[in-house]
């Protein structure tokens, strides 16, 4: 394989869940470092990244709003702690020398910029790490498909989602020891097979605009660099059979 990235550009989809590390709620910032680190390597590659970061790990908005609180309500108090989440990456990032900037889709100026796509497209021109927070700005969208969206607006080669395993696979294989995992899936299969891999409207989006979504393990050290390499093992999901 050769050593130079695939891609020039890529928007790396975090979930909340993974900052949480060895913890049941918040943030770990072992965890926090180590992420920053693997962007760092990625980073140093030449590659512009750009990140979409979810905030389950402080509030689920689906789950607040089974709680019985109005779905839209919930979704909005998920999309504060995609900001929360996305500073606290911002302070990891630049103590290991990466400049980041955190760009809000909800405005709130007093602690990140608001979303304006030709300004966070410069920033990665200009070497910046761009984090994209409060997911779309609207409720009933998840984080996924605010990645997919930030992916095709920003003219992303590739979209990478880390995860807890280190691809996709036909079931939990945290819970099914029988589960079988991909190496490659077309979207109309992961659509098809209702895999649980993104929800349906980042996939169709994603689809629409051509962006490969490569599916790789967050907890592997050094995978986003070797995936960028086409290197390691992950679940790669193009319209190619």
């Amino acid at each position: 394989m050769s050593a130079k990235p695939l891609y020039r550009r890529v928007l790396l989809k975090l979930s909340g869940e993974g900052l949480m590390g060895e913890r049941e709620y918040g943030l770990d910032p072992v965890m926090l470092t180590s992420i920053a680190q693997e962007i760092h390597a990625v980073h140093a590659m030449g590659v512009q990244v750009c990140i979409v970061i979810g905030g389950g790990n402080i509030f689920r908005g689906i789950s607040g709003a089974a709680a019985g609180m109005e779905r839209a309500s919930a979704d909005y108090m998920g999309m504060l702690a995609t900001v929360i989440n996305a500073l606290a990456l911002q302070n990891a990032l630049e103590k290991i020398g990466l400049h980041t900037r955190v760009v809000s889709a909800i405005p709130m100026t007093t602690v990140c910029e608001p979303y304006i796509r030709r300004r966070a497209v410069r920033h990665m021109e200009k070497g910046r790490v761009v984090i994209f927070a409060a997911g779309t700005g609207n409720p009933f969208f998840t984080t996924d498909t605010a990645a997919a969206l930030r992916a095709a607006e920003m003219g992303a080669d590739a979209m990478l989602k880390a995860t807890q395993v280190d691809g996709v696979y036909t079931a939990d294989p945290r819970k099914d020891p029988d589960a079988k995992r991909y190496d490659r899936l077309t979207y109309l299969e992961v659509l098809s097979r209702d895999l649980q891999v993104m929800d349906a409207s980042a996939i169709s989006l994603s689809r629409e605009n051509a962006i490969p979504i490569l599916v790789f393990d967050l907890h592997t050290p050094g995978a986003f660099a070797q995936v960028m390499r086409g290197e390691g093992t992950f679940t790669i999901i193009t319209d190619e059979v």
